[in-house]
């Protein structure tokens, strides 16, 4: 059987994946959808001709052998995209991690060193397949050479195969005549100028009838038609050139050796170094090719699985005084947030998994043999405590209230790996691994699929011991790299004295959670459910007829065709109904103002109405989940369910607060930051006017329209007030003219006249924003007044939309992102003095730059002084921070 040769042309496909596919970007912000594209069509090429041997060329990016003849042709050839070109060293990255033979070659483009070594190939006995999304390679066939072309669609990869024959019935020429076809009809793709006035069609059929150019040449006076007959005769010259042009060169001087293409299988390809760049592209659809045997890691050898307490005694003795990563396994969690607060039978200590040196790394497995509690105990007794991921353990571990100087013995190394890279959003074992250890383990996908460890952990033990102890392991061994990560970056102060202390405070009001009256939500959604019935008849009478109110292109139909209203946007599947364009509209059209009216009302039901009652656990509390490491600024999140999300704006959204109440016979006390973040501008960009503005206390937003507007501030109308406010919340978020103008319903001249005068009263605010963005492009990243790192990689994008974006966030990250620094800053000192001054009141709820406290009633003086002198005292600026304080029987009150 005769051996097979694959040869790829490495920038066709590149370039065939970068437009077939969408744009991918991974958390670094490298652009990978070509790279993508291209390994997926080399892996279904590898699958089905499982060749013997495989090379990829490449193009120099240098003037080629026909690049100096013909220099006004093929010099003036579109450059490449810059996200394209980003790709290429990615692609050669990749290809080398694989082992895969590669070529180029100064002076020669990839398609005359495809040509030469698919002509070596077929010389020395092989079947050739030259894979391309060029047809010009079709004069490549033969019998032995197959052109294989490649179409990257959504859906997959489709490719058309062409032989010597199948030239021959697609285009009714052979493959060397397809070159002489292509020397009259031109191509504009390569600039090839042909010959004016012969197309395809006539192209073909006179190379049909006199096989080459030389022939039609030479029967021009009976060539048909009379204006090809008269062209090929003026234009003679540019059709020999083009043909020349056309012609691949089939013999290059090329040093090449088959033995450096030989691969031995498919599987030789799967290396550990391109398993690890796939982790770092994110190509998680990719993985699963990698065998489990090129996954493994030398260190689960040491893996041992605990049952007795005679063992785990003697593993305990031999851990005494040594750092030990550890993670907890838990089973039955079905609804995390209801089981871990619910009873003891939704969610039970399944085991731990421990890890204090290379050979040492153990499963303990709770039984009666071996207590759950003991367990507990034994592991809290080190001094040095690296957690997978700390606040679910703390649960787990029923810890409340834990002393300050316990807490200096946990490190997390989630949050850590969050600091120092805070754009990826999840960082389980196996990226830390990769980015930190360069390790190239399983998932814990991969070995349990979507199981809980717990649940399977008599039936998959195996897998369970395997998952646990990388857990424990990976947080043991990365935790002085990630360490050594942050002390190189500034953040150890911040991790130790915020982020690290804050895991204590979040895990403790998650515990406590914040009561919820059923019934007053029940009432609050059939209220809802009767004033969306009326808006429903309503925008039906209007519509003069019933249609799905919830369907766009029903609603499209009814505004834009059926009503006729003005500025509907067609998409493809029909008009456009955004609430961008629906707001615009609703000022002068009812029906409009009621659809908005109806989809909020809508969502209040569905998200709020009806979403909490589904997180009521059995005492009537809700107990909501806190995210420390989602957000790329440093604030926190909130899910199951989203407290932080409930509208304030309209009366009522804000109603939703009246459901939730304190513990009966207490009273929420709730403090909010007033304009931290314009405070904040102030301090950062030390400018005077705004400074004096707010020691002060003057309104800041009759301030600015005073200074910009040149008017008295006595003098400053409501809607003067009301575009300042908008220019100042606006300038720190980087708005564009474009923005303000959209915002305020004016002209982008006249936003932008805004702006400008914004800038000339307050000008070393345009100084500190220019500082800023400049400083971002040359490091890459934002900091806080605390160090916290902000990467922006869009800055560098060839993209101008997506730098423009960049420059954006980096005029509000350092604001934001110090003021989400602060707002944890407060809630650590308020939630331990609490504690520490054994008050009965607690923190339970943080919304963005509000705290809310259940307040002991006879408490209730002393924790608004206390409440007020931290959040004030959180940081030191050249602005004192403002707090706005109130009390209620319910949060809306206290609101």
């Amino acid at each position: 059987m005769s051996e097979k040769l694959v040869l790829i042309d490495g920038h066709s496909i590149l370039n065939r994946a970068f437009f077939g596919l969408p744009d991918l970007t991974n958390s670094e912000g490298l652009h990978t959808n070509a790279v993508y594209g291209f390994l997926n069509i080399l892996f279904k090429i590898l699958e089905e001709e499982q060749p013997d041997y495989l090379t990829v060329a490449f193009d120099v990016h240098a003037p080629t052998f026909r690049h100096k003849m013909y220099e006004a042709y093929k010099g003036t050839r579109k450059p490449m995209d810059d996200a394209l070109r980003q790709q290429v060293p990615l692609m050669k990255e990749m290809l080398a991690a694989m082992g895969v033979c590669t070529i180029e070659m100064e002076g020669y483009e990839a398609d005359d060193l495809l040509g030469t070594l698919a002509g070596m190939g077929e010389r020395a006995g092989m079947e050739v397949s030259v894979v391309s999304g060029d047809r010009d390679l079709l004069q490549l066939a033969t019998d032995h050479v197959r052109i294989r072309i490649p179409k990257t669609k959504r859906t997959g990869t489709e490719i058309e195969d062409y032989l010597a024959a199948d030239v021959k019935e697609r285009y009714q020429v052979t493959p060397k005549e397809f070159i002489d076809v292509k020397a009259l009809m031109g191509d504009t793709a390569d600039n090839i100028p042909g010959v004016p006035g012969i197309g395809e069609k006539t192209a073909t059929a006179l190379i049909g009838q006199y096989g080459c150019i030389e022939e039609v040449h030479a029967h021009a006076d009976v060539v048909k038609p009379p204006r090809a007959s008269k062209n090929i005769v003026e234009y003679w010259d540019q059709a020999v050139m083009s043909k020349e042009l056309a012609t691949i060169i089939t013999d290059v001087p090329v040093d090449y050796d088959f033995a450096n293409a030989k691969i031995d299988g498919k599987a030789s390809l799967y290396t550990e170094e391109a398993y690890l760049l796939c982790k770092r592209l994110e190509f998680k659809n990719l993985l699963n090719r990698f065998t489990v045997d090129a996954q493994k890691n030398h260190a689960e050898e040491s893996f041992q699985i605990v049952k007795d307490q005679k063992t785990a005694d003697r593993i305990w003795k031999k851990a005494e005084g040594k750092e030990a990563g550890f993670y907890v396994v838990e089973q039955g969690v079905q609804n995390q947030q209801l089981s871990l607060f619910d009873t003891a039978e939704e969610q039970k200590f399944a085991g731990l998994a421990i890890s204090f040196s290379e050979e040492d790394n153990y499963l303990m497995v709770a039984s009666q043999e071996l207590p759950a509690e003991k367990l507990k105990q034994d592991l809290l007794e080190r001094q040095e405590l690296y957690a997978a991921d700390l606040k679910p353990a703390l649960a787990a571990f029923d810890l409340h209230d834990v002393p300050e100087e316990m807490r200096t013995r946990f490190f997390d190394r989630t949050i850590a790996a969050y600091l120092l890279n805070p754009l990826k959003g999840a960082y389980p074992y196996e990226d830390i691994a990769k980015d930190y250890l360069g390790l190239m383990i399983p998932s814990r996908t991969d070995l349990l699929g979507k199981q809980m460890p717990g649940d399977v952990i008599t039936e998959k033990e195996a897998d369970v011991l395997r998952y646990a102890c990388w857990e424990s392991y990976i947080t043991w061994k990365s935790a002085a790299v990630l360490k050594e990560g942050l002390k190189e970056h500034g953040m150890e102060q911040l991790m130790r004295e915020i982020e690290m202390p804050l895991v204590f405070v979040l895990s403790d009001m998650e515990q406590d959670g914040i009561c919820i009256d059923a019934n007053a939500l029940k009432e609050y959604g059939q209220k809802l459910s009767v004033s969306i019935g009326e808006l429903e008849q309503k925008i039906y009478e209007e519509a003069g007829e019933t249609f799905n109110i919830n369907s766009p292109k029903q609603l499209g139909v009814i505004l834009f065709e059926k009503m006729q209203l003005p500025n509907g946007k067609k998409t493809k599947t029909g008009f456009s109904t955004s609430a961008e364009v629906l707001e615009k509209l609703a000022g002068d059209y009812p029906i409009v103002a009621d659809i908005l009216e109806y989809r909020k009302l809508s969502k209040l039901k569905s998200t709020y109405a009806d979403g909490l009652s589904n997180f009521i656990d059995a005492t009537g509390k809700i107990h909501t989940t806190f995210h420390q490491t989602i957000t790329a600024t440093g604030r926190l999140s909130s899910t199951d369910p989203n407290l932080q999300n409930i509208p304030i704006r309209i009366e009522l959204g804000k109603m939703i607060r009246k459901v939730f109440h304190p513990m009966p016979g207490d009273l929420f006390v709730d403090s909010d930051y007033s304009q931290i973040e314009l405070r904040l501008l102030a301090h950062m960009s030390g400018d005077e006017q705004l400074i004096e503005a707010f020691r002060e206390n003057q309104d800041i937003h009759r301030s600015t329209a005073s200074k910009v507007f040149h008017v008295p501030f006595d003098e400053v109308t409501d809607l003067q007030r009301r575009n300042a406010k908008a220019v100042n919340f606006g300038i720190v978020y980087g708005i564009s003219a474009y923005g303000l103008s959209q915002d305020l319903n004016i002209g982008t001249k006249e936003a932008q006249g805004f702006i400008d005068s914004y800038f000339e009263t307050y000008p070393k605010i345009k100084e500190f924003l220019d500082n800023t963005v400049a400083q971002a492009k040359e490091k890459g990243y934002t900091r806080t007044l605390f160090g916290r790192i902000r990467p922006i990689p869009e800055l560098s994008s060839g993209n101008f939309m997506t730098r423009q974006f960049g420059e954006r966030v980096a005029m509000n990250a350092p604001i934001q992102g110090t003021a989400a620094d602060i707002i944890k800053i407060a809630m650590i000192r308020v939630h331990d003095r609490l504690i520490r001054e054994h008050f009965r009141s607690r923190l339970i709820l943080q919304v963005h730059d509000e705290l809310l406290i259940e307040t002991a009633e006879e408490e209730k003086e002393k924790v608004i002084a206390l409440l007020e002198e931290e959040m004030q005292k959180a940081a030191d600026l050249k602005v004192e921070l403002a707090v706005g304080t109130a009390c209620g029987q319910d949060w809306y009150e206290a609101h």
